[in-house]
């Protein structure tokens, strides 16, 4: 088995070794990197020793995620930037832009105009625009967020991928939204911050690398982590059109919370789905 002859210890020694040599996917294992991910690392930095791999190297075993250290990261048909200013896009997030297209199908809209709250990357809105331009439906996206740096990750990934007709708004939530929008939107999207702070201490150390504001919410009515998703689906009615709908992500505690507060606030239809673990995880609710 190849050593590595720059010791990932010590990164002030590696540019001392003067000849670069092959990499296996065995000796990054060998290391201490999971095979899948050593796997990611050799596609992206190439299969012989050089300072970015052995830096990227240095900060996975350091505990920092992959997606971060490779500074993107695919979601759908799109490759996203992220960092740490953003949370990184998951698998059920991209089960939660599969339901929102099949509704968008269902109400048979030819230029639906979304709302996609707490955007983050833009993971949804970005690749919902995309996706219906695909299909040949133009539509407006409009992505908000109360971080501005995430707002930068955002446009730039709409600026990466040529995606048009997208707007951006520094809000939390509705709070700075156009009043001249209310009653407009024929989908609002969000996966809000649903982790409570208790829960938060018991998950893996590797999320202390993302931003807390995007993963935990205080906790409201004794539901652990709810007080956003509380004031989203309280709020939402007032912003969707007459045939709209609201989809958000949830915890899979969340369940009973989400579906009762969606009834208290008016909705008529209400569902909520599993996610591919079969886990609850998706509110579906409809004016």
């Amino acid at each position: 088995m190849l050593m590595l002859s720059w010791p990932i210890s010590a990164p002030d020694n590696w540019l001392k070794a003067m000849d670069a040599k092959p990499v296996s996917t065995a000796d990054l294992v060998a290391a201490g990197i999971e095979r899948h991910e050593a796997r990611w690392l050799l596609e992206e930095y190439g299969a012989t020793e050089s300072p970015e791999l052995l830096s990227a190297l240095s900060r996975r075993l350091a505990g920092e995620p992959l997606q971060y250290i490779l500074g993107h990261w695919p979601f759908r048909g799109l490759d996203l930037d992220v960092d740490a200013r953003v949370l990184i896009p998951r698998p059920e997030t991209e089960e939660l832009v599969s339901i929102a297209l099949s509704e968008l199908t269902r109400l048979k809209i030819s230029g639906p105009k979304i709302l996609d709250l707490g955007c983050g990357s833009g993971a949804i809105g970005l690749s919902l625009s995309s996706e219906l331009a695909n299909a040949g439906i133009s539509s407006t996206v409009v992505c908000v967020d109360e971080s501005v740096e995430a707002l930068e990750v955002a446009k730039k990934n709409a600026e990466k991928h040529r995606i048009p007709g997208v707007a951006f708004i520094h809000s939390s939530w509705f709070d700075a939204v156009d009043p001249l929008w209310a009653g407009s939107f024929d989908l609002i999207v969000a996966n809000p911050p649903y982790v409570g702070d208790v829960e938060f201490s018991t998950l893996d150390p590797i999320l202390l690398h993302e931003p807390k504001s995007a993963i935990v919410s205080p906790d409201i009515d004794f539901v652990p982590g709810f007080a956003d998703l509380d004031v989203i689906i309280r709020s939402a009615p007032k912003w969707l059109a007459a045939h709209g709908t609201l989809i958000c992500e949830h915890s899979d505690i969340q369940r009973d919370a989400a579906m009762n507060t969606a009834r208290m606030s008016g909705f008529n239809e209400i569902d909520d789905l599993d996610d591919l673990a079969g886990k609850p995880r998706v509110l579906v609710a409809r004016r």
